[in-house]
């Protein structure tokens, strides 16, 4: 079962060489339809955020920021996938947040 196929949040995979092996609707809509197949570091991404990219994906971390794209506000999560212990690739998910929100301090369990 595809759990994330319909959600709201773009989420998008892509193998440790930067192949893109998974999209789900919300990041076709916004990448195209034919994203899955293409390549993350020679196809998507230029500048700033190509050479962050690329030292995400040397080093395995994770990376979080919000962005406004026109009336919408976004955050934006990268982080590393991994397979038997070994790195496999990014996962980016792109969650569609509202422009103030709730904030909240909850104990830590012990």
């Amino acid at each position: 079962m595809d759990y994330f196929k319909t959600i709201k949040p773009a989420v998008t995979v892509s193998d440790k060489d930067g192949n893109i092996i998974y999209a789900n609707e919300a990041s076709e809509k916004v990448n195209g339809s034919d994203v899955k197949g293409k390549n993350i570091l020679t196809e998507c991404h230029s500048g700033k955020s190509l050479e962050k990219l690329r030292q995400l994906m040397e080093n395995a971390q994770t990376n979080a920021y919000t962005i406004s794209k026109g009336e919408v506000k976004k955050l934006i999560y990268q982080t590393p996938w991994y397979e038997n212990g070994e790195f496999a690739g990014m996962v980016e998910i792109s969650l569609p947040i509202p422009e103030t929100m709730p904030h909240y301090v909850r104990p830590v369990k012990k």
